[in-house]
C-alpha cells in the first residue's frame, strides 16, 4: 500500500475513531433511565466503533513493519501507549458489541422484567471511557509519528 494510502487511511481512522467515542457516550446517557429505548443511537455507536476499529486493524500490518521499530527505539513509552491504546480500542468494541446485545434483550424482556441495574449502560459507558483513553493514546502517538 502506498505512504499516500496509508496517511489518507489514517487520518479516516484517526477521526471516525473520535466520533465513534462521542457515539459511544450517546447511548451510555440514554440509557442511564431504566426504561429508556435506544436501539438506534446503541446500533449507530457499535457501527461506528466497529468501522474504526476495522481501519485500524487495516492499518496494522504496515504499522508494525514500518513504525513500531522507529518509535521503541525513539520512545518506548510512546510505543507502550500504543500498544495500550490497540487493548482499549478492542476493549471498547467488545463492550459496545456486548451493550447493544444487551439492550436488545432488554427490549424482548419488556419493561416489567427490567432490573435496577442497567448492564447495557455500564457496557456502553465503559466503551465511551477505553475509547476516550484509545483515542487520546492515538493523538498522542500521531503527533510523535505517523506514515
Amino acid at each position: 500500500m502506498s505512504v499516500t494510502a496509508l496517511r489518507a487511511i489514517e487520518h479516516v481512522h484517526g477521526h471516525l475513531a473520535w466520533l465513534a467515542t462521542l457515539a459511544l457516550y450517546h447511548p451510555a446517557i440514554l440509557l442511564r433511565r431504566p426504561r429508556r429505548r435506544a436501539v438506534g443511537a446503541a446500533l449507530s455507536a457499535t457501527i461506528l466503533v466497529t468501522a474504526a476499529a476495522a481501519l485500524g486493524a487495516l492499518l496494522y500490518p504496515a504499522y508494525r513493519g514500518e513504525l513500531k521499530p522507529a518509535i521503541f527505539a525513539s520512545s518506548p513509552l510512546v510505543g507502550g501507549l500504543f500498544e495500550r491504546k490497540e487493548h482499549l480500542g478492542v476493549a471498547a468494541v467488545v463492550l459496545a458489541w456486548s451493550g447493544l446485545g444487551l439492550h436488545l434483550g432488554e427490549q424482548r424482556e419488556g419493561p416489567s422484567d427490567r432490573g435496577a441495574t442497567r448492564p447495557a449502560f455500564v457496557a456502553f459507558l465503559g466503551a465511551a471511557l477505553f475509547a476516550t483513553s484509545a483515542a487520546l493514546m492515538g493523538v498522542v502517538v500521531a503527533v510523535y509519528r505517523s506514515f
